[in-house]
């Protein structure tokens, strides 16, 4: 499940969102294009929640994590679904101020709600990517964020 959602999701990111096509605030011409691309009512269905869930927590920010906290201890649920690569590069993004602690909360609820026991690290990439690109005021995050998922010459560091 987890693998198609996500792939609903990169397709709208690739072909509405980022690109910003037109029709993209149009749900109907980008369901009847997801149709066309051979995804099913029930991937779409779970993509648009998805993304409506992202949208819902962007216009309540008011519920902002405190940043005293030197290090994130993650819940038993977390440390099952995400392995230590995906967790390292979480906190690699934090510790280059890619991500604050409010965004960092939003990926992991965005993680765990692909409602998958298999997330690795390429699906950690597009979910920060698209919760950056979501958040006013985090474009220049985005765009290095942007630069980490297509400069194949760059590893982040542990």
């Amino acid at each position: 499940m987890k693998e198609n959602v996500l792939e609903v999701l990169m397709y709208l990111f690739e072909n509405y969102i980022y690109e910003q096509t037109a029709g993209a605030d149009d749900r109907q011409s980008m369901e009847d294009s997801l149709h066309q691309a051979g995804f099913t009512n029930i991937e779409i269905d779970k993509a648009f929640r998805w993304l409506d869930v992202l949208a819902e927590q962007r216009e309540s920010q008011g519920a902002v994590v405190s940043s005293n906290q030197p290090m994130r201890v993650y819940t038993a649920e977390e440390l099952d679904r995400l392995d230590a690569d995906c967790r390292g590069f979480l906190l690699y993004l934090e510790n280059t101020a890619v991500l604050d602690t409010h965004c960092r909360e939003l990926v992991l609820d965005r993680l765990l709600a692909l409602d998958s026991d298999d997330i690795d690290l390429e699906d950690v990439k597009w979910v920060v990517l698209m919760v950056l690109f979501n958040q006013p005021g985090q474009e220049a995050n985005f765009a290095s964020m942007e630069d980490l998922m297509f400069d194949n010459e760059g590893e982040y560091l542990h």
